[in-house]
């Protein structure tokens, strides 16, 4: 399988260089040159499969020939060595769990998968690389878990100060080891452009790559989700939606490729707080990115989603076929709030503000026939303070927060692109 940017203005790479360059020389996002479709007969059987099996069905084609069979099954295997649960709320709507892993958050399964192609790559090589990545919240931690220890690369993480929760900060500046924290007077955005432009910068002297879901390695294990929610209600025979809490929208871009691979999925919606760019799109026809605001799901604050790219690519870059199968709706932090306590109230059921957007993506939608499903992207007590506040409720911390959450922080501050740059060439 071959990769090709965006932009178009670059050559086309393989697997392994799409991976280690993590964005293309002329600043594109990597994409397939073909995507396959599954055989129907899969598809029809999904059941009969374990989630093992399933995963390595969906990614082989995109890794082609470049990873052993048997080496790939490995990763798989060490990625997805936990639960993703579809939790029943309502009649006709249940929540897809995916904060099972170790550190709790949708986002340990594309780090995870990076991260042990990128040490295969690696193994039989001296070259150093360096891992830069920009967060909101989730992606931090769970790159820096992901990679901690991992031969031949360091990562360093950009996440901007004061806006990502406590434990979530906890996460990404208390590994040590190969992992540095750089804690940006800024926001996400800020972050964003510095990751983007430093690629791109001829004076940095290092190897760089990127694990945001700009990197293909993080961006397409994501399909895996859709896969696993579909065996678990595809006997129901009920048409399925999902309504997935959208920041940068690597995350539902997945989900329409796994959609483009033959999985039978209905609607996507993309549920966003009050960053409404892509709803804003989707009304206007012309595509502003804005300067991200805080909200109390703040890993959803962006306001130039990179991803959003891709998922024109998969429609043709055709309004009208994007409209038939995406919607995207923005709620406010007051909305969000009324949700957890609805949520709460009809179905005892805590959901942190991201999963909560989701849920109220489902319900502006108007669910008829079909079952509904929304991620749970975080477990909630990533968001303590709020859900505690919102619900009046104690939240009981998980064995993979208690062993962060007493560690000394230790992060570098930075101001500016100059001082990124003077760090990595120190």
């Amino acid at each position: 399988m071959n990769y090709y940017s965006l932009n178009h203005k670059s050559p086309n790479v393989s697997f392994e260089e799409a991976v280690v360059n993590g964005l293309a020389p002329d600043r594109g996002l990597y994409f397939p040159e073909n995507v396959t479709p599954l055989p129907k007969e899969f598809i029809d059987n999904i059941g009969e499969y374990s989630n093992e099996e399933i995963a390595y069905q969906a990614i082989k084609q995109f890794v082609g020939d470049e990873i052993p069979k048997e080496v790939l099954q490995e990763i798989i295997k060490e990625t997805i060595n936990f639960e993703f649960p579809v939790v029943a709320i309502e009649e006709n709507i249940g929540t897809l769990e995916l904060f099972h892993g170790p550190t709790m958050a949708f986002k340990d399964v594309g780090a995870r998968f990076m991260a042990r192609c990128l040490g295969y790559f690696n193994l039989d090589k001296d070259q150093q690389v360096t891992v830069l990545v920009a967060t909101s919240g989730d992606t931090g931690g769970a790159v820096a878990n992901g990679f901690l220890g991992v031969k031949g690369v360091d990562v360093v993480i950009l996440y901007p100060s004061g806006k990502v929760s406590d434990i979530q900060e906890k996460q990404l500046t208390t590994l040590g080891q190969n992992i540095t924290a750089l804690e940006v007077d800024g926001v996400f955005d800020d972050c964003q452009d510095m990751v983007k432009t430093a690629f791109l910068d001829a004076d940095i002297q290092r190897t760089l790559t990127s694990a945001n879901s700009i990197n293909i390695a993080r961006w397409l294990p994501q399909m895996f989700y859709f896969f696993f929610a579909y065996k678990q209600v595809y006997k129901q025979h009920k048409e399925v939606v999902f309504s997935v809490p959208s920041g940068n929208f690597g995350n539902i871009c997945a989900g329409i490729m796994a959609q483009k691979l033959g999985l039978p999925i209905k609607h996507f919606i993309a549920s966003t707080n009050i960053n409404d760019t892509v709803p804003a799109f989707l009304q206007s026809g012309k595509y502003t990115p804005k300067p991200s605001k805080a909200t109390i799901s703040n890993a959803m604050d962006v306001g130039n989603p990179s991803n959003f790219i891709r998922i024109q690519e998969l429609f043709n870059n055709d309004i009208k076929l994007l409209k038939a199968a995406f919607s995207s709706f923005s709620f406010s932090d007051e909305e969000t709030r009324t949700a957890m306590k609805n949520i709460y109230t009809n179905a005892t059921y805590i959901a942190d503000p991201h999963g909560a957007v989701g849920y109220l993506g489902l319900k502006e939608y108007g669910l008829q026939n079909e079952f509904g499903i929304f991620l749970e992207t975080a477990h909630p007590v990533k968001f303590l303070d709020v859900v505690e506040e919102v619900l009046n409720v104690s939240v009981e911390i998980p064995p993979q927060i208690v062993s962060v959450i007493d560690k000394q922080k230790e992060a570098i501050q930075i101001n500016s692109y100059q001082e990124l740059k003077d760090f990595l060439n120190a």
